[in-house]
Formats: C-alpha cells, structure tokens, sequence
C-alpha cells in the first residue's frame, strides 16, 4: 500500500490514469465516425462522464503531491466514475429491458451555460436509438462494457484511497 500511495503522488500515475480515459473516448469517437455507429444520449452522457475522469486526471497532475490537489482529484474521479457507472447501468438496463415507458431522452440536455452539443455536435450530438443494441465484443455490449470500465475505476479509485493513509515509517 505504500507503493500505491508513493505512486499516486507521481505525475505518471495521473498520466496513465488520462491515457487509459483518451484512448477509450478515441474508441467512442471511432466507433461514431468510422465504424459509423449512431451515438444515443445515454452514450454522449457516459462520454461526458468519461470526460469527468479525464479532468480529475488533469486535476491530479497539476501536483500530485500537494495533499489537496490530489484530493481533488480523488474526489473529481469519484464523482465522474460513480455517476459513468449510473449512466452505464441504466443504459444496459434500456437495451436488456426495452419498453415503451422507459425510454431516454429523445436529446440531450446540456446546461445553457454549457452547451456541448451547440459547441461540439461532432463529439456531443446524439440521433441513436439508447434501447438498441449495435456493436458486442465477447457476448457484452457497449454499456455493458462501459459498466466494467466505470466499476474498474471505481474499485481503482478505492485502492488508492485506501492508500493514501499508509505512510513510511520514520526512522
């Protein structure tokens, strides 16, 4: 545990935490762009939470080693993961259990100070379809895999939390 909590006051570790969240929103805008997969509100929503963990990443650069920062960062992470993993859960809960009367939204709804979908349609504009299943890899779906993604944060962010209490020992 020492190792973590000496490792979570390095840049490399805030690093590898925002390389890890590029390459899955370069896979989002992959499967858009080039695979030419519909994005629903409930992906541009999840992509938005990924983004939430690429900030605490960017959080916990500034400087590691200041006590602070670095519970900003934990806290960002945190809040970012746990609401990804709500998002992923409700949206496999649409295409596993489709109905009529839990459905998403039609759009998405941006704060009016923030509208990314305005500013940005080509990473936060959605016409898919939440209930319908378009892309599985090893039988599991995108949310499905963004619920494994998101959880796998979560249990990461606990270890070093859990980390952050043991110390070396002064001599």
């Amino acid at each position: 545990m020492q190792t973590l909590n000496h490792f979570s006051r390095i840049r490399l570790s805030w690093l590898l935490l925002l390389l890890c969240i590029a390459f899955f929103e370069g896979a989002a805008l992959t499967f858009q762009h080039v695979m030419k997969l519909p994005p629903c509100v409930m992906c541009i929503y999840e992509r938005v939470a990924m983004m939430g963990i690429a900030g605490a990443a960017i959080i916990g650069l500034l400087n590691p080693n200041n006590l602070i920062i670095r519970w900003c960062g934990f806290i960002a992470w945190g809040i970012s993961a746990g609401w990804g993993l709500k998002l992923a859960m409700q949206h496999v809960d649409f295409q596993l259990n489709p109905s009529p009367f839990a459905t998403c939204d039609l759009f998405v709804k941006f704060p009016s100070w923030a509208p990314l979908n305005k500013w940005a349609p080509w990473m936060f504009e959605a016409y898919g379809d939440c209930s319908k299943i378009v892309w599985q890899f090893l039988t599991l779906t995108m949310p499905q895999w963004l619920v494994i993604i998101f959880a796998g944060n979560l249990v990461a962010l606990t270890i070093f939390v859990i980390a952050q209490f043991f110390n070396k020992k002064r001599a």
